[in-house]
């Protein structure tokens, strides 16, 4: 009786005092007296289960005396919305997919309105009679300023590599004859037979390099930076010359076939609107031609620096591969101009930037100069194949200072990655559509006003 007694008491005084859990012996083995809501009213629910269905406590909090609350008490923690920035949640490859399929959906509804209002006006042979019989009426100006540039380009590429070839020359005239044979760069041409089977590379010293085989050699290999000796590759893999092959002549019939099919009607029916100003008109013809634009910039940066270059680097058993970097990724427009056309980004470093820092030129008057010269070859390659001297190019890329600036001052991340891809987006239409006003107005106006008195 007294046992019992004691034990009646223990249980009053644990309901008064409003603890969670008590242990006590009862028949042999442990249970306990769980509280449910623990205010110790009199109106508590008391259940009873074994001890190893309860939570894991610490001897500290039993020592405190703490509220450990069950599984079934408490589903709740300390936690922020995955979308907060707090969060730390990055896996957004759903929302990435959601977005590549909005985007082709997108492209599609444009690309069946564009059937259903013009037909297929895809027709290689028409183009190139168009060519032959008028070269300055669309669509045959198009080849007629996509041929200059090749030939500007070619020419432009010429100059460049062969600006590099007389100053990598100089510098090794410059230096000692023994600093000349230290000179450890990759394999242009062999001055000294391989051994074969000792896998021994010999290297090329100045002036051993002085062949035509070296030069022939530099003037098709995919880079405008020239080096006595060129990192060669050990075979040439049919595999993948094919596919590059595949490619190249896929993507250049794919060129040509949206260019008649999306960008020409587009243009075509921007002349109105820019011939009278109408600018919430203009507006709806930029946006529409930003898209399948960029469409084909896309496209053409693939034939060229991954399909063209990688082919023409394959078949000349040429290294040095990185012909681009990650610029899809560029936080800044100052990190997408450095990455995205590598080999003119090595040549504007390595023969322009660098012996203006070493002149004692400043970092930012430097960069400057790149952009200005950079800003000339532009104008250049556009205004000497359509026959007019305009300034959209040049304003366009000096216009990129100031925009680089602003970037990099004020938005960083995500904010400055969506700066450059809207100015890609939309830079490029606005350049198109000026060039392509002052063309109408320069050969179809004046013409027609010559033509008006007869």
């Amino acid at each position: 009786m007294e046992e019992t007694g004691a034990l009646i008491r223990k249980r009053r005084a644990t309901i008064s005092t409003g603890k969670c859990v008590t242990l006590k012996q009862v028949n042999g083995r442990s249970a306990v007296n769980e509280s449910i809501n623990g205010h110790g009213d009199s109106g508590n629910i008391v259940t009873k289960r074994n001890v190893s269905d309860l939570p894991s406590t610490t001897s500290k909090e039993r020592k405190k005396g703490r509220n450990v609350p069950s599984d079934r008490q408490s589903c709740h923690r300390l936690q922020e919305s995955l979308l907060s920035s707090a969060s730390g949640y990055r896996n957004y490859r759903g929302v990435l997919n959601w977005c590549v399929v909005m985007l082709v959906l997108s492209n599609a509804r444009l690309f069946l309105e564009n059937l259903l209002k013009y037909g297929i006006l895809v027709d290689p042979i028409q183009v190139v009679s168009l060519f032959i019989k008028d070269p300055y009426n669309m669509p045959a100006a198009c080849l007629v300023i996509v041929g200059g540039a090749s030939a500007l380009g070619v020419y432009t590429v010429l100059f460049l590599k062969l600006y590099s070839y007389k100053d990598v020359n100089k510098w090794c005239r410059e230096m000692s004859h023994a600093k000349a044979r230290s000179l450890a760069r990759s394999l242009s041409c062999s001055s000294i037979p391989r051994s074969k089977g000792s896998g021994v590379d010999y290297q090329v010293s100045y002036p051993g390099n002085l062949t035509l085989r070296d030069l022939y050699y530099f003037v098709f290999a995919p880079t405008l930076c020239y080096e006595l000796n060129f990192p060669r590759s050990p075979r040439i893999r049919m595999s993948f010359l094919l596919r590059r092959l595949f490619e190249m002549l896929f993507f250049t019939q794919l060129l040509v076939a949206l260019t008649q099919q999306w960008m020409i009607p587009i243009i075509q029916s921007s002349m109105k609107p820019l011939e009278d100003m109408d600018l919430p008109m203009m507006m709806e013809r930029l946006l529409r031609l930003a898209v399948p634009n960029h469409l084909l910039w896309l496209i053409f940066f693939y034939w060229f620096f991954h399909s063209s270059l990688n082919f023409i680097a394959e078949l000349l058993q040429f290294g040095d591969r990185e012909f681009y970097r990650d610029w899809w990724n560029s936080e800044t427009i100052t990190y997408f101009w450095q990455n995205w056309n590598i080999p003119v980004h090595k040549w504007c470093l390595r023969h322009f930037y660098k012996p203006l820092l070493k002149s004692g030129v400043s970092k930012w008057l430097g960069q400057s100069a790149v952009f200005l010269a950079s800003a000339f070859f532009h104008e250049y390659l556009v205004s000497v194949p359509l026959k007019m001297l305009r300034p959209w190019a040049f304003m366009g890329m000096m216009a990129q200072l100031p925009l680089a600036w602003f970037v990099a001052r004020f938005l960083r991340g995500n904010y400055g990655n969506a700066a450059v891809w809207i100015s890609l987006i939309i830079g490029q239409p606005i350049a198109v559509l000026m060039y392509v006003h002052d063309y109408y107005v320069l050969h179809y106006r004046e013409g027609s006003a010559g033509g008006g008195p007869e």
